[in-house]
């Protein structure tokens, strides 16, 4: 064959999300910018309020969780099985505002650290619809 590929390899594999953003390094740049953002911007408060004194905890969690959901190494489960994201945010008084500003907080993020255009609609499509599942208050915040 001419064209040099191998033709039992079948056809090539699309790439994932966590391939799209440019791996393990972006991942974290990702998630150190969307906690950065909800430390300083003021429209994140109630979001901001709802993860406590420390972000420290949050900012690993979500990156060992995001590189696993994104289709890379599976660092979240190696360390705490199944995510569960439900019930491990119940304890956590989240409602529309809160899903609002996670979403918002993370688009952007993604437009600070400049990922394509086309990644970035289907991954904020794909957030909403995460973070209204994790919804277990009706209504908004008060105050």
């Amino acid at each position: 064959m001419n064209s040099g590929q191998n033709p039992s390899a079948g056809p090539a594999e699309a790439p994932t999300p966590y391939e799209q953003l440019g791996g393990e390094d972006r991942v974290k740049q990702l998630v150190e910018t969307f906690y950065d953002l909800m430390d300083l911007e003021p429209r994140y408060a109630q979001l901001r309020a709802a993860h406590g004194n420390t972000l420290e905890s949050a900012r690993e969690k979500l990156f060992w969780y995001l590189c696993g959901w994104l289709g890379g190494p599976s660092h979240y489960t190696d360390r705490f099985g199944h995510p569960m994201l439900r019930a491990r945010h119940l304890p956590f008084s989240i409602g529309n505002t809160e899903r609002d500003q996670w979403v918002l907080c993370m688009n952007q993020a993604m437009d600070v650290i400049g990922v394509e255009a086309g990644l970035q609609r289907h991954l904020v499509q794909t957030f909403y619809g995460v973070a209204d599942w994790m919804r277990n208050r009706e209504g908004e915040s008060p105050g």
